[in-house]
């Protein structure tokens, strides 16, 4: 049975104070949650002093983003080993805004996804197209480079220690949200890319969050959907009653 995984990345939002103030407020709120496996991400300033937070919780940290090195000449990066040494559970990878504005790749994706699997983390690996791209038909084309790209390499049991988050970038903080149907038809064809590297068994495994302007509103309908797995939250895991609603849809569905 899949999980339900559903992840606030809060991105560059709240001081260590305020990231301190929320998360105790999702720990509080997320307290009688059993089927949802819940995940908050910080910035990285904020990391060490919610992990003291959500110690001892249902609730897991998640890091914004990770470098495929170990240690090095590599300022504002932090590496595995860091994230993991303050009890990091999982690391985002790939997300849109890396690739558009920090030069993240496909290759690139790869190498973090590698190295946090090496230490045990697990890594949420993000893909999706843009708005020219799906009207240019070009959305097939673009998520199997990018679901190839990011599983180069990795052997059936480390593909199954992975979580995927499609994210249709056109749909990324703008209130724009993909229909059921569309981010169905898209998670279906993911799903489709994994079978065919790995079968059908490790496909039908692994967790595909959808990320894009989901909120409490529309959480239900997406959730049901057959191969929509969770959710990756931007905005509304900003406050702790946005994030739990659509939590709790999420308790009573089971893939």
């Amino acid at each position: 049975m899949r999980k339900i995984v559903i992840a606030g990345n809060w991105k560059m939002n709240k001081t260590v104070a305020d990231s301190v103030k929320l998360a105790a407020e999702v720990v509080a709120a997320a307290k009688d949650v059993k089927n949802v496996v819940v995940a908050i991400a910080p910035t990285y300033l904020a990391l060490a002093k919610v992990a003291e937070v959500v110690k001892g919780s249902n609730v897991k940290l998640a890091a914004q983003d990770v470098h495929w090195e170990n240690q090095g000449a590599y300022t504002g990066k932090v590496s595995a080993d860091m994230l993991k040494e303050i009890g990091v559970d999982f690391v985002i990878i790939g997300h849109s805004e890396q690739r558009t504005y920090f030069g993240e790749t496909d290759e690139t994706v790869n190498k973090k996804v590698r190295k946090v699997q090496s230490l045990g983390l697990t890594p949420i690996i993000c893909i999706g197209e843009t708005l020219a791209e799906r009207k240019d038909g070009r959305l097939e084309a673009v998520l199997t480079t990018q679901v190839n790209g990011a599983y180069a390499g990795l052997s059936r049991d480390e593909a199954l220690r992975t979580v995927i988050a499609y994210e249709p970038v056109w749909a990324i903080g703008t209130g724009v949200t993909a229909s059921d149907d569309e981010a169905q038809e898209a998670h279906a064809f993911v799903r489709g890319l994994l079978a065919k590297l790995y079968g059908d068994s490790v496909a039908q495994s692994i967790s595909i969050q959808y990320g894009g302007s989901m909120k409490p509103e529309n959480a239900a309908g997406l959730l049901a959907q057959k191969d929509i797995d969770g959710g990756l939250i931007g905005g509304a895991a900003l406050k702790a009653d946005s994030f739990l609603g659509i939590v709790t849809p999420g308790e009573t569905i089971h893939k």
